[in-house]
């Protein structure tokens, strides 16, 4: 076996967190040779995001290297050759099967065995479409074909977790053009992937088992609305039911989908979400963990010296709210990268850096709409505004109040101006003292605190 190859840091893992942190290293003055990035996927790390939106449009659609890490937060595209010139080696096409925390050394499917001084742990959600179906049982991809599903290996049974999976999409797309899709799960990409496919002039059915749409972050006076926009698109819905097998012709692609109340869909293709668990299993018994993640404190560092853990798979102290929470979104992936590389370098130096102070936000965009949620969807929500989905500019929100106070807001069809107050609103938690006028007041309120 050839010798381990050192670095002074390591970051494994290939998605969003890992281009910022390589971004991070560079403004602390890393030096060449220091810094290496270990992925298994095959090109350097990219927004995630534009996969379920922009990759998929009709005309113009995303492609590398057009979306490669800073420019989903409007910083510099790093391009191959941006980690070539800065002496980082992107070790690409490499899947770490075993990691020893203690002699600090990372061994690839391939043998192959890397040292390292301080590691970065950036190994995401086994599925990107975890948001979508409550099945989480695997640490590994989950497919159908893991719960023994009937049919569930037949050809354009689609998944979306990385870039090659969005290129069998779009080929499968191409090739079933105007054809018939069934999208199962009513999450965060179920609703854009059924967007994005009924904009490339599919017939999109959603099938999810809640009661609504999103209901991990939606009322179901917010759910209402995009359930009644999406059906005046012609996409159809069923809801509170799940598939349990499919049916393929002689070639062996999928025609069908068997739902559990008896109904048969017919399909071209049909893209599955179902849930994934932060990919910490190369950890197990090694680091703390907490909420299905690796325990980290405000820096993000472990309970190991050394070994930090960010994005999807850091379990963090909220200083907000005052708990460990884990967070599966871009906005925490970029923004905890950024801290734990700040942490490291000013460890090294003597010095330190301000406690992380995330306020949770999520956003999403599809056809012509676009939200954004801080803060917290606990308590008492108090939905304002117009959510009538035949509205020809729809703006409506919620606010959610607990303890007398607002803490949590989520906004449809804001401007940059008011999506900037909601922000100050949720971290600011201002008193209610009437719900009836807050409801009255809608997004005025917002606007005075």
């Amino acid at each position: 076996m050839a010798a381990a190859k050192h670095f002074t840091y390591v970051i494994l893992g290939g998605g969003v967190a890992a281009g910022y942190a390589a971004r991070e290293f560079a403004k602390q003055g890393v030096k060449p040779g220091e810094l290496a990035i270990i992925s298994k996927e095959s090109v350097a790390p990219y927004e995630r995001p534009a996969l379920s939106k922009g990759y998929l449009f009709p005309q113009n659609a995303a492609r590398l290297p057009g979306f490669h890490t800073c420019v989903g937060s409007g910083g510099e595209r790093l391009l191959p050759e941006w980690y070539s010139e800065k002496g980082i080696e992107l070790i690409l096409s490499t899947e770490i099967v075993k990691a020893d925390l203690a002699s600090k050394t990372l061994t690839s499917s391939a043998d192959a065995t890397f040292t390292y001084d301080t590691l970065l742990i950036a190994t995401g959600s086994s599925s990107y479409v975890a948001h979508v179906m409550n099945i989480c049982l695997l640490d590994q991809v989950i497919k159908l074909t893991d719960f023994g599903v009937q049919g569930a290996e037949a050809n354009d049974i689609l998944y979306l977790r990385d870039i090659e999976d969005a290129d069998k999409l779009v080929a499968a797309m191409q090739a079933k053009k105007d054809g018939k899709a069934v999208v199962v799960g009513g999450g965060y990409i179920g609703l854009e992937l059924s967007a994005a496919l009924k904009t490339n002039n599919f017939d999109v059915t959603m099938v999810y088992p809640e009661p609504w749409c999103m209901p991990r972050l939606f009322t179901s006076g917010l759910a209402a609305f995009y359930e009644g926009y999406y059906a005046n698109k012609g996409i159809h819905i069923i809801k509170g039911t799940v598939a349990v097998g499919f049916d393929a012709d002689a070639n062996g692609d999928v025609t069908a989908v068997k739902l559990k109340n008896g109904n048969v869909l017919e399909a071209d293709i049909v893209i599955v979400g179902v849930g994934g668990r932060p990919l910490t299993h190369l950890f197990k018994g090694q680091v703390a963990e907490e909420k299905g993640g690796i325990k980290t404190d405000a820096f993000f560092e472990t309970s190991v010296p050394g070994v930090y853990a960010i994005a999807d798979v850091a379990a963090f102290p909220m200083k907000l709210y005052n708990e460990i929470r884990r967070v599966e979104h871009v906005d925490h992936a970029r923004k905890s990268a950024e801290q734990a590389v700040k942490a490291i370098k000013a460890k090294e130096a003597g010095e330190s850096v301000p406690e992380y102070d995330y306020l949770p936000y999520f956003y999403s965009r599809s056809f012509d709409l676009s939200w954004q949620f801080y803060g917290d969807n606990v308590g008492e929500d108090v939905l304002f505004g117009d959510n009538d989905p035949t509205a020809a500019k729809p703006k409506f929100g919620s606010y959610w109040i607990k303890d007398g106070k607002v803490v949590g807001v989520f906004l449809e069809g804001g401007s940059a101006e008011e999506n900037q107050v909601i922000a100050k609103v949720a971290r600011a938690q201002p008193p209610v003292a009437d719900v009836e006028a807050l409801k009255k007041e809608g997004l005025d309120f917002a606007a005075k605190v």
